[in-house]
Order: structure tokens, then sequence, then C-alpha cells
């Protein structure tokens, strides 16, 4: 199928004809390979092209999804996929050594940053199409929770298949091409969804007004998600989120190893502002990575206020020459680097010199990985785990071990973390400040008119692609 020719009417396979559907994102996929992609674009594509064994439900449970599982023993979890099941995109069926192969390709991936979090499978025995048992090396109460990969084929996994470019799951979307736009086709009925990246949010608006796209979700500053509000031919709906903005920091710095410091950055941030001023409606200060709904929530932590007077005495305190000079890296995306100079700007009265450096999201998120930085901004996206403390925060989660880019290290820290201590951990997390907490950004879509079956997802999924429908104009 050539890209060129979806702005014609799409005959579908059951004899319907559709308008294919365009979704314009600030930032393409980087790949769409279940066992490497990291950016939140690439993970929200992957969720529809592939099926993995467990999701979550709304109360962040694990639930079924391929299969339903029985803990055998502590080291022993028992699989059984469902019956009937969709088939692979290029019709193969999906059985149990598939999921085999999928795990074991993780495990085996030098380059795979899961590697680690499936470190601790001893082996997989399948016992037919259906059944399987996972053998852990250590008691794992959590791992049904770890069960969220989409699942590949076998055949295609020993054949050294590109998935990061040639996707084939067994989604509700199956990949078709990607040239200028990710076009992908709804298997249900032969619906096209053309994603395509626009990464000028003011680009964006002007093609949805304009009819050029049909749905946009996330990324705009908040006087642009207003204007649209203004705009009788959208419709813009937002819900309350639960992605974690934050100011990560290299603790291993000379001057970021000191508390006191942390806690200068902390109270030189004015959070009420900064959320008036750039991010849409229901965006919430933050605590914690995970929201005081969570079941390992903790509503008691206190935000930290913005106080400039009390930040300069922190720094004086730790013997810090005024003004504190610090290199904030961001990306290139319009809204960070907005909220970059903002942060520029609400510091200076704080005595803290803050130096932005915009990236390219490539070179910025390997700096990130790598511990090349000193402050940078990102969003923790789709975290459903309390285990997610122990991977960013724990001593021994230093990449490729785990996500702790600061290099943190406390001892106090990672004994709460070995009890599963949630709360006492998110309490010492927030005194100690490996993070700056931000907010929870509230979620957004704007839809072209013709468009039904959307709503933006707490999270940030793009779930509803799987139902999104359009009029005939």
């Amino acid at each position: 199928m050539s890209a060129c020719g979806l702005e014609s009417k799409h005959e579908n396979k059951h004899g319907n004809s559709h308008q294919p559907i365009h979704f314009a994102l600030s930032q393409a996929p980087l790949s769409l390979d279940p066992r490497v992609a990291t950016d939140a674009a690439s993970e929200r594509v992957i969720r529809l092209i592939y099926q993995p064994l467990v999701d979550f439900d709304q109360h962040f449970k694990p639930s079924p999804k391929l299969a339903t599982w029985q803990m055998l023993s502590a080291t022993e979890y028992l699989i059984t996929l469902k019956s009937p099941r969709a088939a692979f995109h290029n019709q193969l069926p999906l059985n149990a050594t598939d999921v085999k192969a999928t795990y074991d390709a993780i495990t085996q991936l030098a380059n795979s940053p899961l590697s680690a979090e499936y470190a601790n499978i001893q082996n997989i025995v399948v016992h037919d199409q259906d059944r399987l048992t996972f053998h852990l090396k250590q008691p794992d109460p959590h791992f049904v929770a770890k069960l969220i990969i989409g699942i590949m084929p076998k055949p295609l996994l020993e054949q050294q298949h590109d998935f990061a470019r040639y996707p084939v799951g067994s989604g509700p979307l199956a990949f078709v091409e990607k040239n200028n736009k990710l076009i992908l086709r709804r298997v249900a009925d032969g619906q096209i969804i053309a994603l395509s990246e626009v990464k000028d949010p003011t680009v964006r608006v002007l093609k949805l007004l304009r009819g050029e796209t049909d749905l946009l979700q996330g990324e705009l500053p908040a006087e642009l998600v207003k204007y649209l509000q203004t705009k009788s031919e959208v419709t813009v709906k937002t819900s309350v989120g639960m992605n974690y903005s934050y100011l990560g920091l290299n603790t291993q710095d000379p001057v970021l190893s000191k508390l006191k410091v942390r806690q200068a950055i902390a109270h030189a941030i004015d959070r009420p502002a900064l959320i008036e001023k750039v991010m849409v409606n229901h965006t919430r200060i933050a605590g914690a990575i995970l929201p005081p709904e969570h079941y390992a929530g903790n509503a008691s932590l206190a935000a930290y206020d913005y106080n400039p007077a009390l930040a300069q005495q922190l720094l004086r305190e730790a013997g810090v020459s005024l003004p504190l000079k610090l290199v904030y890296k961001t990306s290139t995306d319009a809204q960070r680097v907005r909220i970059a100079t903002i942060l520029q700007a609400q510091m200076r009265p704080a005595g803290i010199a803050l130096e932005i450096r915009s990236l390219d999201w490539g070179t910025f998120f390997e700096d990130v990985q790598h511990g090349n930085f000193q402050l940078y901004g990102l969003t923790w996206v789709g975290i459903k785990t309390p285990e997610i403390y122990a991977k960013a925060f724990n001593t021994n989660s230093v990449p490729p071990n785990g996500f702790n880019r600061g290099r943190f290290s406390d001892m106090k820290l990672d004994s709460l973390l070995a009890k599963e201590d949630w709360q006492g951990a998110t309490q010492r997390i927030h005194e100690q400040l490996p993070y700056i907490p931000l907010w929870y950004e509230g979620q957004f879509a704007v839809l072209n008119k013709k468009i039904s079956n959307y709503a933006p997802k707490p999270d940030g999924n793009w779930d509803d692609l799987a139902t999104i429908s359009a009029y005939a104009d």
C-alpha cells in the first residue's frame, strides 16, 4: 500500500470505504520493537500493534490480556493462553512457543533496556500450544505485573526480523508502512490510521483547523488548547492525568550531591504559576512518581513551596557561591523549551543561574541514559507498579541495571525498598530529592468534529485508536 494514496478513500476487506484518520504527533515513534523501545510514542503504538500476556485494570492491578496465570510456588508461574485468540498479522497462529521466544529474546538481547527486568527468569518450559511455566531464580511476588511485553512471532525472531521498522504483532492495529508517515490498518474493519510527526505545535493546530489532520493529543501549550476550545470545528476532551513530570539531578555532581542544594532547587520552583501558564486543565502538583490514588500512593507528601529567600539561604548554608550556575538539558520540543525558560526565570531570584541546552530527542535521551547531565526534565509515562521506585532510585539500579540515571545512593532508602515499604520509601525520596517533583500532567485530545469514539486516557495512551471512527464527509 502506498502512503501517497491515503487521501482517496480506502476500500477495506469488508467492502466498506473509510477515509484515513490522520493523527499528528510532536514526536514520531523511534522503534516499534517491544524489546528496545523506551520513548512514549513508541510504547503507545506498540500497545496497539502487539498484545501482552497481562495489562492493568483501573485500580493499577494486573489483569489478564492474552493469558491467565496461576502461582504454583514462589518461583513458578503457570501461564495459560486464552482461546480463541487473534493470530499474528502475518496470519501465523500465536501459541506458547511465541511467548517463550519473546521473553528469551529479551534476556538474550544485549542492548535491550529490559534485560535486567527479566534477568530473574531461570527458564521457561512450554507444555503445549496454550500453556507454559516461568521458573524464576528468586521469588518475586510482582512477577505477573512484568508480563506486559508485546508477544512476537517465534519464526521472525529466529530470522532476526527487523521489528523496530517492520513490526508484526497480534494487536488491534497492524503495521502497513512507514515513510513520511506511519501507516496502520485496523484489523477489525480495515480502517487506516496515519500518524505523522509535526514538531511545531502551532503547525499541528493549523493542520487540524484546516482539516489536514483529525486528531491531536498532548504536547500543546495551554494557550493553544484554550484557543482550540473556542473553535466550533473541533472538540477538546480533557481528563485528569497520572504521568509524572520531574527534574532529574546528577547526584554524583559535586554541587548537586549536597542535599541543601537539592532542597534549594525544589524551593526555587513556583509550580502553581508554571501549571497556570503552560499546562492544561486537570494538571496536579505531584509528590511522588505514582499518584496519591494509586494503591502504593502517598497523599501525605507536602509540596515544596516557592520560597526564593529560603532557597538562597540553603545555598549559602551548603557553601555555594551565588549565583549557582547549573546546566539544564531538555528536548527541542517547544513546550519543553518553554517550561525550561520559565524555570530559568523562576530560579534567578533564588540565586540559581540556569543555562538551558535544548537537544534533539535522540541526543538528549542518550545523555540522560549515560548520566551526562546536571539537571534534566522528563516525564514518566504509563507507570503502573511501585517497583519503579527501586528501578529509579536503588543503589544497584544504575544503568544498564535500571533507571537510576542520577546515580543516587541512600542505604536507608535501599532498606525501605527491599521491605517494599512504599509509604516510607516515597517519604524518604521526597526528603532526599533525587528527583524534584513537578506535576501530573492533565490529559487532553483535540478532535475534528467528524471524529467519534476517542477520549484521552489518564496515562496518555492512544488505546482508543482501536475504536476511533469518522463520519463520512
